[in-house]
């Protein structure tokens, strides 16, 4: 019988569509993320993984299995996998693309409006010390109708988020390595600008983009004392696209007005300064944290398994 090492707990509808084609299953129930020692041990003898992003599958762990036929990576994302290793041993990696769109979305747009109008330092002030009553100056937020949203990263999640912003009346403004098709543009009323432009003009800065060599901290330093003091940046992409260390000085220093984070340079690990600061909202990388989401993504892992398993190729393959 076959057998698939599940690193983690995913949904049981992932375990049934396994079962059903018959397989063994090795599911880790241990207390936080699984170690490497741990992997490299249950890996030796499975046919198939299926693991999270936040699950480091090396050339160790690779080399510990001869016969592994697949990683099928429960995440959006495959940084997490040394995929042109796996491409070398004839593994495919296959990914959880599309899913996480809505989910996503829904957040980065959350984010903005709870940053814009300080909705977090609102309830942190009224569990604490309270409020003296409504006063004309008490309190200001900024409304986003009128704003221009920079998008960095106008795939499915970037469009998404400008398709609920437009909502909203905000003027959408996007850079990427390749314009959209115009009938796409006009969708979204969105304009084709240099990353350089977007940075100095957008009151809204979001990420979208994949983590690679081109965008590993693609907004550092320079970028963040091009853009409006009155700015906001959201980040709910990848952690290493911007330079924490970076921009935590640039808050410090008002460069920005604030800044919401629901990925880490060092995940899960975050800067203390960060948890410092009222005008920075910080989340635990729940992009995709719903159950629609996760149910969604589950299916996918599972039925790519059961496809190799059965001689057919399997969906999503990223190497």
């Amino acid at each position: 019988m076959a057998s698939v090492l599940v690193t983690a707990a995913i949904p049981k509808s992932a375990l049934a569509i396994l079962k059903e084609a018959g397989l063994e299953i090795d599911v880790y129930t241990g207390s936080g993320l699984i170690t490497k020692e741990e992997l490299v041990k249950r890996i030796v003898g499975k046919d198939y993984l299926i693991t999270p992003l936040s699950t480091q599958v090396d050339k160790d762990v690779i080399n510990a299995d001869p016969g592994l036929k697949i990683i099928a990576n429960y995440g959006a994302g495959f940084n997490n996998i040394d995929a042109a290793y796996a491409r070398q041993k004839g593994i495919p990696v296959t990914n959880t693309p599309e899913v996480s769109t809505v989910s996503t979305a829904e957040v980065t747009t959350g984010l903005m409006i709870t940053l814009a109008h300080r909705m977090v330092e609102g309830d942190k002030l009224m569990r604490t010390k309270g409020f003296d009553g409504w006063s004309p100056l008490f309190f200001l937020g900024h409304e986003l109708s009128g704003k221009t949203l920079g998008i960095v990263g106008m795939g499915q999640i970037g469009q998404a988020v400008a398709k609920r912003m437009r909502a909203f009346d905000m003027n959408i403004i996007y850079s990427q390595r390749t314009r959209l098709d115009p009938k796409v543009e006009a969708q979204f009323d969105a304009k084709f600008v240099s990353l350089k432009e977007l940075i100095q003009t957008s009151d809204v800065l979001s990420l979208h983009c994949p983590l690679n060599d081109a965008t590993h901290h693609m907004i550092g330093a320079p970028e963040f004392k091009q853009m409006k003091s009155s700015a906001y940046l959201i980040n709910a992409a990848r952690g290493p696209v911007i330079d924490e260390a970076a921009l935590l000085e640039a808050l410090k220093a008002g460069e920005l007005a604030g800044a919401a984070l629901d990925v880490y340079e060092a995940e899960p690990n975050v800067d203390d300064g960060f948890k410092a600061l009222d005008n920075v909202i910080l989340t635990p990388h729940v992009g995709n944290a719903t159950v629609e989401a996760r149910d969604a993504m589950a299916a996918i892992v599972a039925k790519n398994t059961v496809r190799i398993d059965q001689g057919q190729e399997p969906l999503h393959i990223v190497n």
